[in-house]
């Protein structure tokens, strides 16, 4: 059979690991400027610590493990005879993979309060797994950069949010991203004021979906959901909602005026709008979108999804928002949280696509020891052991080249390699380096080597 992987993975070339390696440096160097610390969950959390917390839409992504060995012997005989799967899952499974880094670093609060100093300030960069149907920019398997403050309510954290989205994308060279806010309070004042309060999850989940589906495929979802056509009526204004974001304030504020629900949620974000406005960003631009939801049910004030640049086809590349009783589900009450995260996977497209990675320098050693005499292996790998005590990358070169071909499969392989010096002989503690790049070829001692490649 021929070798496949799973759709929604992929394997990654040298080449890859790297441009992927920089942009998590990138932001983990961002992450520490700002005062986060690292942690680091397990892949697979227990069941009940996933399910419940994303939504009905979320719960069927999430990834389950079959329990081990005979699973199905604790299974239910009728369940099994009537093939209802939704009821079994529970019984042959008791954990699955993580679906995002939230949920889990709120388990980890919990189980770790008495450790932690609040505000607790910390970033995590791991892969997450979610059963959605791949396609461009959409992964099974990928990886997620969070900044997440727990402990805090000040606006503050919101703020600074905004502003390292900016330094990161500024760091990257992606100028012209978009970072859009909203608070959940606002859509929360929407729906009381148009009378749809008890279908607020149906609302958010189908306005979130405006710039997948239009504003005929939302209106189609909400009537599907039992929100009346008089309700839906009263939200068109959301639909073409325009100007700056001081104007869109100024629209809601007439419109939110019956909730104080709604009222507050407009005062928390003009003052995150005000603040980044007076501070200022290096390349982003901050937009207020009132039809920007998250599906997700633990948000409960702002809301952030960041857009590629314009021109560049690709769904979101960053997003978050205030939890404030996340950890609340866990047993520990009133802990506000906060949190941003990164999608590395489609930064990296995105990055691609704009031609915006520089030449990547793959690891490789600083000199090679051919091998095309047997009898000094051992003089060769003894140099060799010196020289990494110095911290010289050398590399030995395993295949004897006997014949004429063989040897030129080992200078091909120099080349290929793009390495610098070349050790090709050996004799009486003499070595003959050649500098692949100017020619230059000289015989010295393994002291006299060492130094020559510390240069």
């Amino acid at each position: 059979m021929k070798p496949s992987i799973p759709k929604g993975t992929r394997d990654f070339s040298p080449t890859e690991v790297s441009n992927r390696s920089y942009i998590m440096s990138t932001i983990k160097t961002s992450f520490e400027t700002f005062g986060f610390q690292p942690i680091e969950t397990p892949s697979f959390e227990n069941s009940s610590t996933l399910m419940g917390k994303y939504g009905e839409e979320g719960d069927r992504l999430i990834f389950k493990i079959l329990n081990s060995g005979d699973f199905l012997k604790k299974a239910d005989e009728n369940l099994l005879k009537e093939k209802n799967s939704l009821k079994v899952t529970s019984q042959i499974s008791e954990k699955a993979l993580r679906y995002d880094l939230t949920v889990p670093f709120a388990r980890y609060v919990v189980q770790h309060q008495n450790e932690i100093s609040f505000p607790f300030k910390r970033y995590q960069v791991q892969p997450v797994w979610r059963a959605d149907r791949p396609q461009k920019g959409r992964f099974r398997e990928f990886f997620q950069c969070d900044a997440d403050v727990v402990g805090s309510k000040s606006l503050w954290q919101e703020v600074e949010f905004v502003q390292l989205y900016d330094t990161v994308f500024t760091k990257l060279g992606l100028a012209g991203t978009t970072i859009k806010i909203n608070n959940r309070k606002i859509l929360s004042g929407i729906a009381e004021v148009i009378g749809a309060q008890d279908k607020i999850i149906d609302f958010t989940v189908a306005l979130d979906k405006l710039d997948k589906i239009g504003k005929d495929g939302v209106v189609k979802e909400m009537l599907s959901k039992g929100i009346t056509e008089d309700a839906i009526e009263k939200v068109q204004p959301l639909f073409d909602f325009k100007g700056s974001n001081f104007d869109k304030l100024d629209s809601l504020k007439s419109m939110l005026s019956a909730s104080e629900e709604g009222t507050n949620g407009l005062e928390e974000l003009r003052f995150v709008i005000n603040s980044v406005e007076e501070l200022g960003l290096e390349t982003s631009e901050l937009e207020l979108d009132v039809t920007l939801a998250r599906g997700l049910n633990y948000y409960t004030g702002a809301i952030f999804e960041v857009s590629a640049p314009e021109g560049v086809k690709m769904g979101s590349i960053g997003g978050g928002g205030r939890y404030d009783d996340l950890t609340g589900i866990f047993g520990l009450k009133d802990v506000s949280g906060v949190g941003i995260s990164f999608g590395l996977d489609r930064i990296y497209l995105v990055l691609e696509e704009l031609g915006l990675f520089k030449a990547v320098d793959l690891p490789k050693p600083k000199v090679i020891f051919l091998n095309f005499d047997a009898t000094t292996d051992i003089a060769k790998m003894s140099a060799i052991k010196t020289l990494r005590e110095n911290n010289i990358k050398s590399e030995f070169y395993p295949d004897l080249g006997a014949s004429n071909k063989q040897q030129k499969r080992q200078w091909k392989y120099v080349s290929s390699r793009e390495i610098e010096f070349v050790v090709s002989k050996v004799e009486n503690g003499v070595f003959t380096l050649k500098n692949m790049t100017s020619s230059e070829q000289i015989d010295c001692s393994l002291e006299e080597l060492v130094n020559k490649l510390n240069l």
